[in-house]
């Protein structure tokens, strides 16, 4: 629990640089890619040896992302001097936690019984927008297991519309009778 408080306020440290900038999306985009770095074996071998000085830490990040914005260099120089590069994930996945909220959006994992076309995926998540109130960037998987129909989870709520579900709940009311 103390890790993702730690990472919420990293996360919204960065949000406040990356707004000044006009630019959180890219900077997500910078800390995705700067996580998938230095998640890398090797990278995180050095960065976690306690026989590479912080300072040398900090240059081989500076060197590594040159072209990145000043100010975000210098965000994951503060993560690296304060040793708290392992939670590099979790500050990325709080900093996405953020920005969803900061732009009014959610995130939602759809499951189909059958891989649908782009139009019936596009007005889906329009009527998804629609009854939420907020923007769905929707993510799309393929369940046969769920005969027809659809699931979508939005953060820790179920909306399940499947056959199998259907089904599930008509044994359940032929076997209560």
């Amino acid at each position: 629990m103390r890790e993702i408080t730690i990472a919420r306020n990293y996360a919204e440290t960065l949000l406040a640089l990356a707004q000044k900038a006009d630019a959180p999306e890219a900077w997500g985009t910078l800390l995705d890619e700067a996580t998938a770095a230095l998640g890398s074996p090797s990278i995180e071998a050095v960065m976690m040896s306690p026989r590479v000085t912080k300072a040398q830490k900090i240059r081989i990040i500076e060197e590594a992302f040159a072209a990145a914005p000043k100010p975000f260099v210098r965000f994951l120089a503060a993560v690296v001097q304060r040793g708290r590069q392992l939670i590099l994930p979790t500050i990325a996945d709080e900093y996405r936690d953020v920005v969803d909220i900061q732009l009014n959006r959610v995130r939602a994992s759809v499951s189909m019984a059958r891989d649908v076309d782009a139009l019936t995926r596009q007005v889906l998540v329009e009527r998804l927008t629609a009854a939420i109130g907020k923007d769905v960037i929707a993510g799309f998987t393929t369940d046969p297991s769920l005969l027809g129909g659809v699931v979508v989870r939005i953060g820790d709520r179920i909306y399940d519309g499947s056959v199998r579900k259907r089904l599930s709940q008509l044994r359940y009311q032929l076997l209560s009778n």
